[in-house]
């Protein structure tokens, strides 16, 4: 296999040479600038830049760069959300030309309509990629009318949903810790408040989110399954603004305004629950000392310091907080921090520095009878990431940088301060040092063929100071070995190739398919079905190998009724090596730092079609998605080493998400969801020891949780519109028909006959309302 992946990487570097053999400069010439929002002045990411067959797209910051030969160009610049631009330029010598977009515009009836661009790109090689803005976001209902990119993520097909209320989500079969959630390119590990039913993200401050479900570029690594790129709002560089909502649980609030008119600007957003603040109005004093709320706090500046040079500095904080009593309290939390530098070296090369940091930690207080001691988890990370893009001409966009890691677990501390029974422990803290280098370039073989290809050459080391094991076949330790601080214990090296590409049919039909491995190396293990704060992220070691992942996509793609509907099919075949699972009865929360002793591992599988009917403008707006697939493991030492179901595996998957303008003043809205019940290990008997059950189980699972389908209902009343000032009042109704979905099955003894077994069912919610308050000025 490495011999294949030398060849193939050689191959890239030779197509990479002959693709960019440079035309006679004489008579091609550049035209390159940055688009922009004209009543914000925010960069526009993903404008379109066209000229008949040809054209680009904004990057991540606004850039963009065209060469053509010389001559006389209508150039059109549009943008889903804003109007479409034509400028004439007479490309006689190199150009710069910034341009301003303006928002959407109202028809004569007063309704909005959203100003689209010409739809998604049918000639692009890129696949299994979904792009939402929070304004195609804005009338979807969901849980206690929280706007919630995360969950609204999991009405696309490919991406399923980790259960009744959870943020939480499973991407082409993969794991739910196999999804890579950048905020700003900063990681962040727990996208979840309150035990997974909010996501870490306020719409407020999102300006944009890419979804890469395969074939992602080579830029990205790190994880096996999914790429969510979100990025926050810079901030308005024109006018001053301010707002925000009221709702039945959280009020946020959002400011943003010029630090220096046209150069500079800075974003603050917040939001917090007050479900505790309900708990004081209790006459019982034991209930006013319980806590649940949570709170998170973005902020953002940036400022322009030359025509070529844009420095941004970015950070979110949040954290939960649960507690009951004086007895028992959990808080968990993320923060993240950005400092990034654009420079555009010329009117080719493009230039992004940045240094991240990412924190995400969780503490566990415990008073009990004299034994007061906390437990406490973290997980800490460093990062440097120099990328460029260069425009090479108009038919090859290459990328190429390196980004390095330095990885901190903390992986559990018990610190005790007044107890008789306790003592102070501290598993030991794990170092490692994550590398990568990376090549991609997007070229235009001909009028019908597009491709992308790229390598990425990642490395992990791990480091000391530390003990590693060595491990019997029953998990048993049988050998330790030490190392000093900063000793390399082992490095994995590994290369990732990239590959796509695109036949055009013609302007509205297109065909594509990809392939692409991922690299993950650090791992989150847990015992719940659902995310959990408390949940451990461990490192690579000498015995817990990287995992790997190959897939193969292939789609169809067609724009129709004068791209008014888009309809995408896809289907994949991921093939994944190194999968995690547990032994029997294991316990991974045990006090021991040989965690590798309660694993196994093998391997997976995970295979499907996904379907998407999608239409994005007019009155009536939204999507038809249906999901068919599989996933599988096969692990020596479970199921008797055959296949068997995955927790993720689901078979069918359905989301119907509709939006309708009634008129200027009212929005309605509503989506259905259907998926096959999870996969699940239920006991297959039960014995009785001294008039005790106990249940023993067979087959993992080889169960099947319930049906579980949804429908939930919207509405958004618009109070008043005017330049300074509008407001408007959002109501919603999650799961309108009230079915009590299974969260759980539990399995008990027959009351009256033990000899019979009962399984409960528990359902987490029924009819939830909700109404909001929103306004800006």
């Amino acid at each position: 296999m490495k011999k294949i992946l030398l060849v193939a990487a050689g191959s890239l570097f030779l197509l990479a040479m002959r693709a960019q053999k440079p035309a006679r400069q004489t008579d091609r010439f550049t035209l390159s600038g940055t688009v922009k929002s004209r009543s914000k002045g925010e960069t526009v990411i993903g404008a379109s830049i066209r000229t008949g067959t040809t054209g680009t797209f904004s990057n991540e910051y606004g850039f963009y760069s065209l060469t053509l030969e010389k001559g006389t160009y209508t150039i059109e610049y549009s943008a889903i959300g804003l109007q479409s631009k034509s400028e004439e330029v007479v490309l006689d010598k190199d150009i710069k030309l910034n341009i301003y977009l303006e928002d959407e515009v109202k028809n004569l009836e007063g309704v909005i309509v959203t100003a689209q661009s010409k739809g998604r790109s049918i000639s692009s090689p890129q696949m299994g990629v979904e792009k939402l803005s929070t304004k195609e976001i804005k009338n979807i209902p969901v849980l206690l009318g929280e706007r919630d990119i995360l969950k609204t993520i999991q009405l696309l097909p490919g991406i399923k949903s980790a259960g009744e209320g959870n943020s939480g989500f499973y991407v082409r079969g993969g794991a739910g810790d196999q999804n890579l959630i950048l905020l700003d390119e900063a990681p962040v590990y727990n996208a979840s408040h309150l035990l997974g039913f909010f996501s870490t993200f306020n719409s407020d401050a999102v300006k944009d989110m890419t979804v890469y479900k395969g074939g992602m570029p080579a830029q990205y690594g790190g994880r096996l399954s999914s790429v969510i790129d979100i990025k926050m709002n810079d901030g308005n560089n024109q006018d001053y603004n301010v707002s925000g909502g009221i709702g039945l649980i959280s009020t946020k609030l959002n400011i943003e305004g010029p630090l220096q008119k046209d150069r500079s600007s800075f974003l603050l957003t917040g939001r917090r629950t007050y479900a505790d603040m309900f708990l004081q109005l209790s006459n019982d004093s034991t209930i006013k000392q319980n806590k649940i709320y949570f709170y998170d706090l973005n902020a953002k500046l940036n400022y322009q310091l030359s025509d070529k040079d844009r420095l941004y500095l970015s950070g979110y904080f949040g954290k939960d907080v649960l507690g009951v009593g004086k007895t028992f309290s959990i808080d968990w939390g993320n923060g993240t921090g950005t400092l990034r530098w654009n420079h555009i070296f010329n009117r080719k090369l493009f230039s992004n520095t940045s240094l991240i940091f990412s924190n995400y930690k969780y503490n566990i207080s415990i008073e009990s009878g004299g034994d007061d001691f906390d437990i406490f988890s973290q997980i800490q990370d460093w990062n440097l990431k120099q990328e460029f893009q260069w425009y090479a001409d108009s038919r090859n966009n290459v990328r190429f940088g390196f980004n390095t890691i330095y990885h901190t677990i903390t992986p559990g501390e018990v610190r005790a301060y007044e107890s008789r029974s306790v003592n102070s422990t501290a598993l030991q803290k794990r170092y490692s040092w994550e590398n990568a280098a990376f090549f991609t370039n997007t070229w235009k073989a001909s009028n019908k063929i597009n491709l992308t290809y790229g390598i990425r050459f990642s490395s992990f080391s791990i480091l000391g100071k530390g003990d590693y094991y060595s491990l019997d076949s029953e998990g048993k330790v049988i050998d330790t070995f030490s190392y000093a601080r900063g000793q390399f214990v082992k490095t994995y090296a590994n290369l990732e190739p990239r590959l796509a590409a695109s036949y055009v049919f013609n302007s509205n039909t297109s065909v594509k398919a990809a392939y692409v491995r991922n690299v993950q190396n650090l791992h989150l293990v847990s015992n719940s079905t659902s995310a959990n704060p408390t949940d451990k992220w461990i490192a690579n070691t000498n015995i817990i190998k990287p995992e790997i992942s190959d897939q193969v996509s292939v789609g169809y793609y067609q724009d129709m009724f004068d791209k008014k509907l888009e309809l995408s099919v896809e289907t994949y075949y991921k093939t994944m090596q190194n999968q995690i699972d547990y032994r029997d009865g294991a316990d991974i929360f045990a006090n021991s730092d040989a965690i590798e002793s309660q694993l196994l591992f093998g391997k997976g599988r995970a295979y499907g079609i996904e379907w998407l009917l999608k239409k994005k403008s007019g009155k009536l707006t939204g999507w038809l998605a249906y999901t068919l697939s599989k996933t599988e493991k096969k692990i020596i030492g479970i199921n008797n080493d055959r296949w068997y179901n995955a927790r993720q595996d689901r078979t069918h998957e359905v989301a119907v998400v509709g939006s309708y303008q009634l008129n200027s003043k009212w929005t309605v809205s509503a989506n259905w969801v259907f998926y096959t019940g999870d996969a699940v290990t239920f006991p297959a008997g039960k014995y009785r020891i001294n008039d005790r059950t106990v249940f023993y189980y067979t087959e993992r699972n080889g169960y099947r949780m319930p049906d579980y389908h949804r429908l939930d209902l919207g509405a958004t009343w618009l109070l008043k519109q005017k330049k300074r000032f509008s407001s408007e009042l959002t109501f919603s109704l999650y799961n309108a028909y009230g079915r009590e979905n299974a969260y759980t099955i539990n399995f008990r003894d027959n009351e009256d006959d033990p000899n019979k077994t009962e399984a409960v069912r528990y359902a987490l919610f029924k009819f939830i309302p909700s109404v909001t308050y929103n306004f800006k000025f």
